[in-house]
This record gives C-alpha cells, sequence and structure tokens, in this order.
C-alpha cells in the first residue's frame, strides 16, 4: 500500500543584503513517520529549523525553515483536525521605521507590486514618491536602522534611551503626513502577500490607523478611496497644535478621575494599561503626578494627540470628505475600535462615524475579548513590529489559554533576523497549527511526491506515532488525562509528567482522575516515582493487579530524599518557559516560577513599595534562585550591573544560563551569603525551591507553606481546591531534600574584591539567614549602600532587629506582609535611604 504526501517549498529569499538563502518547505501526510522521512529528502546540509505537529485526523504536518545555518530542532504536539480561523490585527503609527519590509519589496513579486501600486495611487496626493521615504537606501542598502552591523540590537534604541537625534530620512518619514500613509500602505501590502498564500482572515482588528486598513481589505472602500482619506486625513492632523500621548499602568476607571478638563482618555489596551492624550504641558503635570505616586508611565513617541478632545477642530472636515465615498458593508467582518463590537453596517455608512473614530478612544481591549469569543481563532499581526501581539499576550482572559495561537508576521525594527524568515516563521506556526492556510498557493514548487519506505516495504516506521507507541489501553487512558491536565503536548511512553510542566498540585488533581478512572488507590508519591508515562501505568496495573512495584533504579531507600531533581541534570534537561513579558528562561519549578514572575514583574512589587532602580544602578540580588530578580533590574533599567549570589548547585546552574542566553551584565557567584567565611550545611528542596535553606526547620516550612495553600483556597485559587486530602502527603513530596555543603562569604568581602562603589539596591531572599547577611556588612559600605528590600522570618522579634538596625543605617523601613503569607511568619521589609 502507498500512501502520498505533499511537500511544498517556498522559494529562496535571497539578495545581495542577505546572510543566507531562505526556504521553506511545507509537508504534510497521513502519519508522522511519513513525515519524517519525507523531512530527510528536503533537508540541507547545516539543518534547518522545524516545527512538527499531529494533525489528529487531518493527519501530520511540518514546516522546515533552512538556511539559517540552525541544527533542527522538532517540536511535536497535537493541532486541530480542522482549519483554524484567522483574525487579522493591524497596527497603528509607533512601530514604524525606515527600510520597513525592504527585503519582502526586493523578494516577494506580490508585495513589491501593491507598495508599487499604492505609491503611484498617492504620488497626486503627496507630491512624491513614498517609496523613497519608506526604502530610501533601495537603490544601494545601508544597515538596517537599530541593528548593528554585526545583527546586535540596539538595546539603547529599543528601550527609548537613546539621545542621538533622528536622521533626516527618519524625520521625514515620521511625519504624520507621510508615517499615516506609509504604514497603510505597508500593512495593505503583507496583507495582500498573505491572502495571495491562501492566508484570509475571517474577522479583524485594526489599532488606530489600522481600522482603515481593515475597511480597505473588507470592502467597505476602495483602495483608491482609502488611500486618499488616510492621506488628507493625516494631513489635516498635521495642522493641529502638537500634543503629546502617556501609556499609565492603571485600569480605565481609576485613570478617568485624573483626567479633568483638558485630558483625554486615549485607548485601553490591557485590563491595567491605559493611554492618555492632551497638550504636552498637560501630560507632562499628569506623569510628575502619577510619578510620585509610583505608578509606571511612558511617554508616546508621537507628535499630536491622537484620539483626544485636539483632534475636535477637524472631525467636521473629516466627517465631509467621508461624505465624498460610497462605503459598502464590510465583505470581511471587523472590530470598530469606537465601540469594542464588530463595526455594523449603519456605522460604516454614517461618514460622521470617521469623526467618531477621530476623536474617541480605542477600544482595544474590548475588541480583543470580542475576537477571543472563538476560543480557536488565531491571532495575526499584520504589519511591522510586535506590539499588539504583546498586548494580547499580556491579557490574562486572552493571551493567558493555553491553545491560544499569537503570530507576528513581520520583526520588529530591532530584530536583527531577516524579513523572509520572520514572515516565513510566521506562515511555519500556522501551517503546523491547522491555521487556515492553502499550501497550494504559496510560491513554491512540489519537490517530492513520496512514498513511505515503511509502507512500501512493509516494515515497522523507525519513529511511530504517538498512540502507536503507546502499547496497552492503560497507557492511552493515563495519556488522555495527561493531555486534560497539560495541554498542548504529544505524549509519549517515555514522555515525563513534570518535564512537560507538571508540578506537586497537578499531580495531586492527576491522583484525583487516576483514582476515578482506573479505580486504585495511588499515593502521591508514586507520581514522583514513576515520572514517565510507561513507568506510571505499570505502577497502575501492578497495582490493579495487586502487585508491588520497585521504586526506579536509583530511588529505593532514600527516604525524604529526592534523587531524581536534586542533583544537577544535563543542560537539555533543564526545561524552558516562555513568561507573559515575553522573556523565555530556565526553570526548576512552574508554578513556583509563574509565582516568582507574577509577583516580580506582573505585581512589581518591588516598585510599588518606593523600591527603584536607576539607570547605571549596581544591584546585589542575594538569594538569586533562577534569576528572574536579576532579569528585572536589566529590563527595568539601563547599563545594570547585578552581583547574584546562589549557593544551590542546581539552581547555580539555571541562574548561570538564564543570564547568559539573556546576554546580560550579571556576575554569578555559587556561594552562601553570611556574617563569617566558611562552609554550612545547605538542605535543598527540589520541588519549593525557594523554601530551601541554612536553617532547615521543615515543620516550619510545611506550616507556612499548608498556610499559603489554605490562603490560595481562601482566593478561590480553583487548582488549589483538588488538593483535599492530599495536604500531608502534598507536604511529605514537597520537602524531599537533599543536603550539601555550600561556601559562605560575607558581602563585605565582595564588595572589596569587586572594587564595588555604589549599591543602588541589595534585595535579600535567604529563608532565615537574613540576619547574617545584614550583620557581614561593615560599618564602613552601610553609606553606599541606598535601598535593602529583604524577606524576614519573624522568629524571636527578627522583623523588628532588621527594622531597627536599617533604621539606625538611615533607612526609612516599611514591613508589609502579602496577602498569601497571612498567618505565616514572612514579612517584607522595603527600606529606602532619607532623602531618596
Amino acid at each position: 500500500m502507498t500512501t502520498s504526501m505533499q511537500i511544498r517549498a517556498g522559494a529562496p529569499a535571497q539578495d545581495r543584503t542577505a546572510r543566507t538563502p531562505c526556504s521553506l518547505a511545507l509537508v504534510s501526510a497521513p502519519n508522522e513517520s511519513q513525515v519524517r522521512a519525507a523531512l530527510q529528502h528536503v533537508r540541507p546540509p547545516g539543518g534547518g529549523i522545524v516545527e512538527l505537529h499531529a494533525a489528529g485526523q487531518g493527519g501530520h504536518r511540518a514546516a522546515l525553515l533552512f538556511g539559517e545555518g540552525a541544527e533542527p530542532v522538532v517540536a511535536i504536539g497535537p493541532a486541530t483536525a480542522t482549519a483554524r480561523p484567522i483574525a487579522f490585527m493591524l497596527p497603528g503609527l509607533g512601530d514604524h521605521y525606515l527600510d520597513m519590509g525592504a527585503e519582502l519589496y526586493r523578494t516577494q513579486p506580490t508585495f513589491r507590486a501593491e507598495i508599487d501600486r499604492c505609491a503611484e495611487l498617492l504620488k497626486p496626493e503627496l507630491g512624491l514618491d513614498l517609496r523613497d521615504l519608506i526604502y530610501p537606501t533601495k537603490a544601494q542598502h545601508e544597515s538596517t536602522p537599530n541593528v548593528s552591523s554585526k545583527g546586535a540590537v540596539d538595546l539603547r534604541r529599543m528601550l527609548g534611551r537613546d539621545d542621538r537625534a533622528p536622521s533626516a530620512h527618519e524625520t521625514r518619514l515620521n511625519r504624520t503626513s507621510i508615517a499615516q500613509p506609509a504604514l497603510f500602505v505597508v500593512e495593505y501590502a503583507v496583507a495582500k502577500l498573505l491572502e495571495a498564500w491562501g492566508l484570509r482572515p475571517n474577522a479583524m482588528i485594526g489599532y488606530s490607523l489600522g481600522e482603515y486598513v481593515a475597511a480597505c481589505l473588507g470592502g467597505v472602500l476602495s483602495l483608491e478611496a482609502s488611500l486618499t482619506l488616510v492621506a488628507r486625513r493625516a494631513q489635516l492632523i498635521e495642522t493641529l497644535p502638537p500634543g503629546a500621548m502617556l501609556a499609565v499602568n492603571l485600569p480605565e476607571e481609576q485613570v478617568l478621575p485624573l483626567l479633568g478638563r483638558h485630558l483625554s482618555l486615549s485607548a485601553v489596551t490591557g485590563p491595567e494599561l491605559t493611554v492618555v492624550a492632551g497638550a504636552p504641558e498637560e501630560i507632562g503635570e499628569l506623569e510628575r503626578a502619577l510619578a510620585g505616586r509610583a505608578v509606571t508611565v511612558r511617554r508616546v513617541q508621537t507628535s499630536h494627540a491622537f484620539h483626544s478632545a485636539m483632534m475636535r477642530p477637524i472631525a467636521d472636515r473629516v466627517t465631509a470628505l467621508a461624505k465624498t465615498y460610497a462605503p459598502r458593508a464590510p465583505a470581511i467582518p471587523y472590530v470598530s475600535n469606537v465601540t469594542g463590537r464588530f463595526i455594523t453596517e449603519a456605522e460604516v455608512l454614517d461618514p460622521a462615524y470617521w469623526a467618531a473614530h477621530l476623536c474617541s478612544p480605542v477600544r482595544f481591549r474590548e475588541g480583543l475579548h470580542t475576537l477571543a469569543e472563538r476560543p480557536e481563532r488565531v491571532f495575526l499581526e499584520v504589519g511591522p513590529g510586535q506590539s499588539l501581539s504583546s498586548i494580547v499576550l499580556l491579557d490574562p482572559g486572552i493571551g493567558a489559554r493555553p491553545d491560544r495561537l499569537i503570530v507576528a508576521s513581520m520583526r520588529h525594527a530591532y530584530d536583527p533576523q531577516s524579513d523572509t524568515v520572520a514572515l516565513f516563521k510566521a506562515v511555519s506556526r500556522l501551517w503546523v497549527e491547522n491555521a487556515a492556510l492553502d499550501a497550494a498557493a504559496l510560491p513554491a514548487q512540489p519537490l517530492a511526491d513520496h512514498a513511505s519506505d515503511a509502507e512500501t516495504h512493509g516494515t515497522t516506521p523507525s519513529t511511530p506515532t504517538a498512540e502507536a507507541e503507546l502499547e496497552t489501553r492503560t497507557e492511552r487512558d493515563l495519556a488522555a488525562i495527561w493531555s486534560q491536565l497539560l495541554p498542548g503536548h504529544k505524549i509519549g511512553p517515555t514522555t515525563s509528567f513534570f518535564e512537560l510542566g507538571g508540578n506537586s498540585l497537578t499531580a495531586t488533581r492527576l491522583i484525583n482522575r487516576i483514582q476515578r478512572s482506573f479505580r486504585v488507590s495511588f499515593p502521591l508519591r508514586r507520581i514522583y516515582e514513576a515520572g514517565t508515562l510507561r513507568a506510571m501505568a505499570a505502577a497502575i496495573e501492578a497495582t490493579k493487579s495487586g502487585r508491588s512495584v520497585s521504586a526506579p533504579s536509583g530511588q529505593s531507600g532514600q527516604s525524604g530524599r529526592l534523587a531524581t531533581q536534586s542533583t544537577a541534570a544535563p543542560q537539555e534537561a533543564i526545561p524552558t518557559v516562555a513568561l507573559a513579558n515575553g522573556l523565555v528562561v530556565r526553570h526548576q519549578n512552574l508554578a513556583e516560577t509563574q509565582h516568582f514572575y507574577d509577583d516580580i514583574f506582573a505585581h512589581r512589587s518591588y516598585v510599588k513599595h518606593g523600591i527603584r532602580i536607576p539607570d547605571g544602578a549596581c544591584v546585589f540580588d542575594v538569594g538569586a534562585n533562577i534569576g528572574l530578580f536579576t532579569l528585572f533590574a536589566h529590563r527595568e533599567a539601563k547599563d545594570v550591573r547585578v552581583f547574584s549570589f546562589e549557593p544551590a548547585p542546581r539552581m547555580f546552574e539555571i541562574l548561570s544560563k538564564n543570564i547568559a542566553e539573556q546576554g546580560i551584565r550579571a556576575t554569578a557567584l555559587n556561594v552562601g551569603v553570611s556574617n563569617v567565611e566558611g562552609e554550612a550545611s545547605f538542605t535543598f528542596y527540589p520541588r519549593s525551591t525557594g523554601m530551601s535553606s541554612f536553617h532547615a526547620d521543615e515543620a516550619e516550612e510545611k506550616h507556612n507553606l499548608k498556610t499559603i495553600i489554605s490562603n490560595q483556597k481562601k482566593a478561590g485559587v480553583a487548582e488549589v481546591s483538588e488538593v483535599a486530602g492530599f495536604e500531608e502527603e502534598l507536604l511529605d513530596v514537597r520537602f524531599q531534600s537533599t543536603v550539601f555543603t555550600a561556601k559562605l562569604r560575607r558581602l563585605s568581602d565582595v564588595i572589596r574584591e569587586q572594587r564595588v562603589e555604589r549599591i543602588d539596591l541589595i534585595k535579600i531572599d535567604v529563608q532565615k539567614c537574613e540576619l547574617e547577611v545584614i550583620e557581614g556588612i561593615d560599618d564602613e559600605h552601610w553609606p553606599m549602600i541606598r535601598q535593602v528590600v529583604l524577606e524576614a522570618h519573624d522568629a524571636d522579634g527578627r522583623v523588628e532587629v532588621l527594622r531597627s538596625r536599617l533604621a539606625q543605617h538611615g533607612f526609612k523601613v516599611t514591613v508589609q506582609q502579602d496577602e498569601l503569607y497571612a498567618g505565616t511568619n514572612i514579612h517584607n521589609l522595603y527600606a529606602v535611604r532619607d532623602g531618596l
């Protein structure tokens, strides 16, 4: 029996400025073995980037992107059997840059034809050739703006801290009368290129100017009318007085009372992110007032106060202009910025709508939630940058879904990869996730129409599908349970529950399901002992038959000790996780990492209590764990230098990798910090790393964790409710430990060795060693320390002792206990030197 498959490859994109050619091959076949066999035919020397997903009843798919010299990386997981609908997200001003899409203009005929068509149509309106402004170096290409000649990202510019003057080309492109039509043209050309490849949206949402692109793509206005309306509207805006805009990290209801008579709410993009617009002096006053309240704000790079009352003087002229066109009902539904709902035919036909759109806030968050009412919908950003994708990812009601697919089609200004690679990566993700894509429409040639060697010759496939790998009914049923708890992964016999992101809480949920499905009593420790799917299924079958099950090799007779995760694992065994802010970090425990991330990045606990990290700061991170606070310091300011202290070898390994892979300026020290030099025993809890300690007290640790779980229950954390009945067993597992000897250093000795002259912040999280850390700082070094934040365990009045000592050294100290820790002895102290 012979089974056919389809392999299509995108034509290589190569020109004199590209580093290497780039090609894309899309593969589909009935089973995985055929897909893998096909990939061997198309994979070039040097490898490539491979994404491979199972598509259920729809067969199997893979996307092979090659030409970058990377070794193949195979990602396997289930995809849907039916095509997923796509929503185009079309950005507004802010992420545009010189040469946006320049490589696409040189290598993709459809994109170039649309750019050329629009530029010719705009010549009478602009009095110039827009191509000369978007691609000023197209005749003799220069280095991509914002990226060094070596391909390194210009972080100063990315963070908005570059004080160099914009070039003459940038100044011209940034004029409102040029930037708005330029952005419209590029987004329209990218959308038409994607549509030519079969990527047709069933819904759209634009941000500000992006709604004009949506209206054009949806057939409301012709391309000619849209270009004229956008160009003349931009020219009208340019006649208005200058304005300013401020992004504010507060929800809408808290911002509205601050606006007064002269400021306007300009946009609502997230649950705690709004934009305010108005006159520059008024925005400046609000910025200073919010900074005094420790509210995070950021100036938006703009020339005018878009979507504010400052637009009203031209509103009637925009309405009059819109009256000259004959709009039609949208052929593709799109979401209105004004209402946050799908635009109605009445709104489309009303010329005054565009005036309302000009002056009203952009209800982008409500619009995203409108699109998210279809959970299977894919969000595809169509235009330069990735701001809209980030907004979706950070919205807990949308981006937090494990099956949510959010894809950006173009690179941002600071991304050194080529335009073609960015676009092909997007197409790859859409293909393997079964988004609505017509592979036959791609600019590709069929490379092969292979028959599987396995089926032709009757041999067993070397890499069977997940279902074929599972040998017993128990394995298949257990895999289904795992899929419910850990969605989005392919599960095979050697898959590890914990490497997929399982933790002690999900393990207790797993036990509940095992007991209901298999009608066996299955202890929590067995989940950890078994580990892999096949071992766990064997343990279930043995329990059902009454047979004894020996612990896996290396784990028997350890009585409270954990071998598999307490010892240092090889590099590839350290899992990674993508955090909501885009950071991809290595970690030890997914739930713990998410808790630390929420506290440091999402809730910004340090900043809310008055802690500031200035540019050029020196920070000591004592008790660094995997380094999230170290990474936070580098994101909070530029040119930061961090000294990160972590005694546990496993955590130090992860910390070091995170520092190296993020490319930050930090020195990691594999030591504990105390008031003496020497050595001490350190108790490490691999499943509760944050509670590891030089002063281990299992009873106290268990009490604190038990109290935290109880507080989570009271707060309505759904997952925790399933722990009922397993609390004691859960605690036993969480506090399995290993003990090793760690080196101890005094902070003052490190300060002298490293020749540190100023410390802007010391963060101390050391589980009952906080007083020893403080005592290891000599009197001569206290004046150089500006801020201290520490977690303290209030044993024998420890918090008051620490507060008093910090006050004696000239700090104003605030003591606070998080609601999560109510009932424990854990408190936080925030100490800021008087005068800061």
